[in-house]
């Protein structure tokens, strides 16, 4: 793919949301242009949804633009780079970005800007802007923005966790020498730079999302660690006495807490004198909010994150197969509504207290049975060129483990194949929770990228899983779940061809 071609699926997503005016701000994930819309009227999806390049869209408290892993990356920079900002920073406002914009024709604006002045197109924004506005929506939105950022870090950081564990058991079996000690001794700590401190990344990520200042969020997340408080010297739980432990509550009572500090600090900011603000406020808010963490979000949150990692692992023990069969079925459609961000940071605090999440390798699952609904289509539907062309060009990173390729623009348009790779995703969820004991020693990639990080060498159990969830999903869809019009013989443009 050319450098031209980017840039051509970047003015063309412009051309359809009503031009970069029309956009707050823009971030992206590993598939996804994510972008905070202004004035969800001016947006044209069927258009966005026709554009050479785009796999799907998703409309959630963002307008998700899936394009697939690598092209989102240079997307994504074309278009900020093209109005003069950084990803996730503030657009100008229209009268200001003109200039910016000149590669992108005024007339795509007017055009776009005519088909969307219906009045249905005018109450369909409204009554979605109400939806967004649900706590819960924002709840969601502000996780998702939170760790998104995170992602490419907890893949790198698991992955060289993996290799350290890989060369430590070899080491204790014989086969390498001691001279990989220190190597292996490096390895271990580029990884716990990130989880022995990642509720300072935590901090500074949810000051950033709540408005309060990124230095002071990092702050109160560091204020969890308890530094230089030792056993001797506690600080004491105020509501049973027991010394508090570094690290309690996790990065769910850090989250809470810099939404806390994002509140404190905005007040202050309205009372104290822009000539004092620089020193009162900072010290006024992080003491307050200091104090409010250490003796009340620690405990509490304490609380709150041991029993959900509990309540988790009792599921899987008690449920085993049915507990994974069901995690496996439903994960796709809590992605689909945004539910699924929900899950982040309980997998991060069941790495830290078990050292894995045996969420994740279930919740994989779901991909692999799309992958395996995919290759059914293939099969069944040969003589439609346009969707095997689809197919063939979602099915590697699906594989991978990037799997909105495969439901946006293959199962889901499709209806049934995409309830039949549910149900192949349960089938693996099965596998994996009856033989129990899988999990990830990090968050990121799922498909096959996901088995360096399977702890203590049960990556055999999860292939299985895999494998069951792609044997799954392929018989489902097979017999059950192929449209007849997806079997019309059709060129690679979708027009019908005459047998």
């Amino acid at each position: 793919m050319s450098t031209d071609k980017y840039t051509r699926i970047a003015n063309e997503i412009y051309s359809h949301v009503g031009g970069p005016q029309n956009v707050e701000k823009l971030i992206h994930c590993m598939t996804r242009v994510r972008m905070t819309i202004r004035d969800e009227a001016l947006v044209d999806i069927d258009g966005l949804k026709a554009i050479d390049g785009v796999m799907g869209v998703v409309q959630e408290d963002t307008l998700q633009v899936i394009v697939g892993p690598g092209t989102v990356n240079k997307v994504a920079d074309i278009m900020v780079k093209q109005v003069g900002v950084e990803l996730g920073e503030k657009f100008p406002e229209a009268s200001t970005i003109a200039a910016a914009s000149d590669e992108i024709s005024k007339s795509d604006y007017e055009r776009d800007k005519e088909m969307v002045q219906a009045k249905a197109k005018e109450m369909h924004a409204a009554q979605k802007s109400k939806i967004k506005q649900t706590p819960v929506r924002k709840v969601l939105e502000a996780i998702s923005s939170i760790f998104i950022p995170l992602i490419p870090v907890f893949v790198g950081a698991g992955l060289i966790s993996g290799i350290a564990a890989i060369l430590s058991n070899l080491m204790v079996a014989g086969d390498i020498g001691k001279n990989w000690t220190e190597f292996i001794a490096i390895l271990k700590i580029i990884n716990s730079g990130l989880f022995s401190y990642l509720v300072i990344y935590v901090g500074i990520n949810s000051a950033t999302v709540f408005g309060a200042t990124a230095g002071l969020g990092g702050v109160i997340g560091a204020v969890t660690l308890l530094t230089g408080v030792t056993p001797q010297a506690p600080i004491h739980n105020i509501f049973n006495g027991q010394a508090l432990s570094a690290g309690q509550g996790g990065i769910i009572g850090v989250i809470f807490a810099v939404w806390v500090l994002s509140i404190v600090e905005k007040s202050l900011r309205k009372v104290i004198p822009d000539s004092i603000d620089i020193i009162v406020t900072p010290t006024i808010s992080l003491l307050i909010v200091g104090v409010f963490t250490i003796f009340l979000v620690m405990p509490v949150a304490g609380v709150v994150s041991t029993s959900l990692v509990g309540v988790i692992e009792w599921i899987l023990n008690v449920g085993g197969a049915v507990a994974g069969f069901l995690l496996g079925l439903f994960f796709l459609p809590m992605v689909m509504f945004g539910l699924h961000q929900i899950l982040t940071p309980i997998h991060i605090e069941m790495i830290n207290k078990l050292g894995m999440t045996p969420l994740l390798p279930i919740l994989a699952m779901a991909g692999g049975g799309q992958v395996g609904a995919a290759c059914a289509l293939w099969v069944r539907c040969r003589k439609n060129k346009q969707l095997v062309n689809m197919i063939k060009g979602a099915l590697p990173v699906g594989i991978l483990g990037v799997g909105e390729p495969l439901i946006y623009g293959v199962t889901l348009p499709l209806g049934k194949p995409f309830i039949t790779a549910c149900v192949g995703g349960g089938i693996g969820g099965a596998v994996i929770g009856a033989l129990g004991n899988i999990g990830a020693t990090a968050i990121g990639p799922s498909g096959i990228a996901l088995i360096p990080l399977i702890n203590n060498g049960h990556w055999l159990g999860y292939i299985l899983g895999l494998l069951a969830a792609y044997i799954g999903g392929f018989i489902a869809t097979y017999f059950f779940g192929i449209p007849k019009d997806a079997r019309m013989s059709k060129d690679v443009k979708g027009n019908l061809i005459k047998d």
